[in-house]
């Protein structure tokens, strides 16, 4: 069984109130996600995150064909962490660690990915010349826009 793990830090000069607010909504989702993966929430109960939470997706990642992604919130720790994990999409095994700790003239936010792809080796294949790479330029692109919203941590 591979299971991967992927591993994503940014600072920001904003308050961790400010980095919970912004984060703990769904909606700004679409803003951190490129736009050729035409990301929408298909369903969403709340605006904000609570544990049980089920969302809705569809992407597009290859070739225009539509992908149905839906995430659970598992569990919530109040300005500290939340975990979404996959129950049905493209992945055999999805779980997303979001941490925030407030640090000197603002906020460090840290992803930990956990993901196995289906199909055997196959996946493993796949993984290896696409989804691995894919996922890293959604964490560069995620970076790039958190800088043009928040500005640049220069501490």
């Amino acid at each position: 069984m591979a299971l991967y793990c992927l591993r994503s830090m940014h600072r920001l000069p904003i308050s961790l109130e400010a980095a919970w607010e912004f984060f703990s909504s769904p909606h700004n989702l679409k803003t951190l996600t490129p736009g050729y993966l035409k990301f929408e929430i298909l369903s969403l109960s709340r605006d904000s995150l609570y544990p049980g939470q089920i969302i809705e997706y569809r992407m597009r990642p290859v070739a225009s064909i539509p992908i149905k992604w839906v995430t659970e919130i598992t569990q919530v720790k109040d300005k500290e962490y939340f975990i979404d994990e996959q129950r049905f999409g493209p992945y055999q095994f999805w779980h997303h660690e979001h941490h925030f700790t407030p640090i000197v003239g603002g906020v460090e936010m840290i992803d930990i990915v956990y993901y196995k792809m289906p199909l055997g080796p196959i996946g493993q294949l796949i993984n290896y010349f696409k989804v691995e790479n894919d996922l890293q330029k959604i964490f560069t692109f995620r970076s790039s826009q958190l800088n043009s919203l928040f500005g640049t941590y220069t501490q």
